[in-house]
């Protein structure tokens, strides 16, 4: 999934989506949370748009077929049961008889039939959604289908073979599928509401869409407030907890506002920032209180955008200026003297303070422990073959929490490479790199002076100049995030990121892929377009890789043995310069701990997602934390092993 979640944000939870920031309406209630969010949706159709931001807040209005306990396994949803033919390709799903479609009043509108998982998904093809590549190649015939080449939507490979039994027949064996299941673009629509709404279905107002979730969301007003009630009517509503959610705008600006309102009784959970003015009083009030969140699965990464074509936000005074940008940052040299300056320790200080500066460093694209090659996770595999690239990668630890890149000689080293073969073609410096940052968020300004600051020194701003470019969160929104084509993004680097959507390597990896990555747009790139920097840049040698690694569907570990190989070409390029991670972030809370849905992929098990979310009347001591965590790993490594075990009992014989 597209990570709306910036960084340049809020910082409250690294995200610019729903935040882990709650609070009850009473000091002593458990029931009724009050949150704030930092970013809009700005649409609730959760069958077209592919980000974080409207997913989160679906993810709590409509099921799909499956989501995840509190261990991050799949567990039924609207699917009460399910099987899978010998040849991994069938998959019969029978469905619940209890699950109904309802309206943001409450009011009871149809049942949930399968037929209605059919019309989500030839509604999705036939409004090309942002999300389509994530089944485009999986379910059978929809390719052919979407191409135009079969315009009978019958020849799809999903089908309702009655009113509770669902089939899908894919093009290949996907051992993940049902992990896709949890996105929202394999969620079902009653397809007479949906002909009844036209254009207006999914548009940002509660009655544009049913509901068959937990919650009905009763109001929604932009840069204000969004509220949610209990659907009391679901058919799961036993394990809903919070009877109302009111979320309220907060754009970061005020960062003693949150631990202000905890400290008077209100908030429930307060993010903390150990760099603002009162942190010292903060820290004694709460010395034995102070948690981190783990870090998730959303990684972040520094881009460039390589085929700029708008100017509106720039330092740049000469057309020179503009093409000098673009030779540096062709050069792979000095994007790897880019990564060796940036000093992410630094960096991860701004918002977590030195005691957590390191905790929320990711170097990799795909979370290094996301899946395991044999004995070893992904991370350390990617690593070994990182080495490969070039003696400058020789004893790199990939692991998460520690900044295996920054070294100021070697960005030296490299620059020098980069700066003689850039002068050999007239090119001169200093380099001006534009990067845009929301002026209103005072650690979005932090990060990135701090980037500023290290890159800058290690290069001597005498080469490099890391221009910030401030501006409105509208106007940051609409140049990056929000823009609809590569030809809109308007900067030199900014932050990307991105959100498993299922539980196999590719579903981060192919966000890069020419064909159709959902992250092109942001390197100034339309998916499928004939550019000779795509050629340059080493983008198609990189799809095929990740071709091949798609086309080996028998032998699970070389599949993730060619991912991994894919991955480290990634790095060594400097395509990306990874940052950090969602989470890790120091808070005092109320919350539960460990006791809501937990998974690395889709919006079900999403840190967003309050289904199974609890909250507790005393303040969680970090000693409790810890214990509760402890007692949760070992309770999911058992959890785990025995779903895997059960896998089997789902095969046809």
């Amino acid at each position: 999934m597209k990570a709306s979640k910036w960084l340049i944000a809020t910082g409250v939870a690294l995200s610019a989506g729903l935040l882990l920031t709650a609070c009850s309406q009473s000091s002593s209630s458990t029931n009724n949370y009050t949150y704030v969010y930092s970013s809009d949706p700005d649409s609730l159709n959760y069958l077209a748009t592919n980000r974080a931001t409207t997913g989160d807040v679906i993810s709590n209005l409509v099921d799909g077929l499956f989501e995840n306990d509190k261990y991050g396994n799949l567990v039924p949803s609207i699917a009460k049961s399910w099987t899978v033919s010998k040849d991994g390709l069938t998959y019969t799903y029978k469905l619940r008889d209890d699950a109904k479609w309802y309206t943001s009043d409450g009011e009871e509108y149809a049942e949930v039939k399968a037929q209605d998982f059919v019309t989500g998904l030839k509604y999705a093809a036939d409004e090309n959604s942002e999300a389509i590549y994530l089944v485009q190649d999986s379910v059978k015939g929809l390719d052919a289908y979407i191409k135009g080449e079969d315009k009978n939507f019958d020849n799809v490979g999903v089908k309702a073979i009655d009113d509770h039994t669902l089939q899908y027949t894919l093009a290949r064996p996907e051992p993940y599928w049902n992990s896709k299941t949890t996105s929202t673009i394999l969620f079902p629509v009653n397809e007479e509401f949906l002909k009844a709404e036209g254009s207006n279905f999914g548009s940002v107002k509660p009655s544009s869409i049913l509901y068959n979730g937990p919650y009905l969301l009763k109001s929604l007003t932009s840069k204000s407030v969004m509220e949610f009630v209990k659907n009391q009517n679901y058919y799961d509503k036993d394990n809903v907890t919070l009877d109302s959610i009111k979320l309220t705008y907060y754009d970061g600006n005020d960062q003693e506002a949150l631990i202000r309102n905890f400290s008077d009784g209100v908030y429930s959970t307060a993010r903390l920032y150990p760099n603002s003015s009162g942190f010292a009083s903060v820290k004694k009030k709460y010395a034995d209180n102070i948690v981190y969140s783990p870090q998730d699965s959303t990684s972040y990464y520094y881009n460039f955008n390589y085929n700029r074509q708008s100017y509106n936000h720039t330092s740049k005074t000469t057309d020179a200026q503009k093409s000098a940008t673009n030779e540096a940052i062709m050069n792979k040299d000095f994007r790897q003297a880019i990564n060796f300056a940036f000093d992410r320790t630094s960096y991860g200080a701004q918002g977590n303070g030195e005691d957590g500066a390191t905790k929320v460093l990711r170097n990799t694209l795909v979370p290094p422990s996301f899946v395991q090659i044999g004995d070893k996770d992904f991370g350390t595999v990617v690593g070994e073959k990182l080495v490969n690239y070039g003696n400058q990668w020789q004893g790199i630890d990939l692991s998460d929490a520690q900044d295996p890149y920054y070294n100021p000689e070697k960005a030296k080293a490299k620059f020098a490479e980069a700066k003689q073969a850039l002068q050999a073609k007239g090119v001169e410096f200093p380099i001006h790199l534009d990067m845009p940052v929301d002026q209103s968020s005072t650690i979005g300004v932090q990060w990135a002076s701090s980037t500023k600051q290290s890159i800058e020194s290690a290069l001597g701003a005498e080469n490099v100049v890391i221009d910030l470019q401030k501006m409105s969160t509208d106007d940051l929104n609409n140049i990056t995030y929000f823009a609809n084509s590569a030809a809109q993004k308007d900067y030199d680097m900014s932050t990307g990121g991105w959100t498993g959507d299922y539980q196999d390597p590719s579903t981060y990896l192919d966000t890069l892929n020419i064909k159709n990555g959902g992250s092109l747009q942001n390197f100034g790139f339309e998916p499928g377009q004939d550019n000779d920097k795509i050629k340059e840049l080493g983008l198609d040698t990189y799809t095929k890789m990740l071709e091949e690694a798609n086309a080996e569907t028998n032998d699970v570990q070389l599949r993730y043995e060619k991912y991994a190989e894919a991955e480290a070409w990634l790095l060594d390029s400097g395509l990306i310069i990874p940052t950090v991670s969602q989470g890790a972030t120091p808070s005092v809370t109320k919350s539960v701990p460990f006791t809501k849905a937990y998974s690395p992929v889709g919006v079900k098990g999403s840190a967003y997602n309050f289904k199974l979310t609890q909250l507790q009347k005393d303040v969680v001591t970090t000693k409790e934390y810890e214990a509760a965590k402890k007692k949760w790993k070992e309770e999911a490594t058992a959890a785990n092993k025995k779903a895997q075990e059960e896998l089997a009992d789902h095969v046809e014989k």
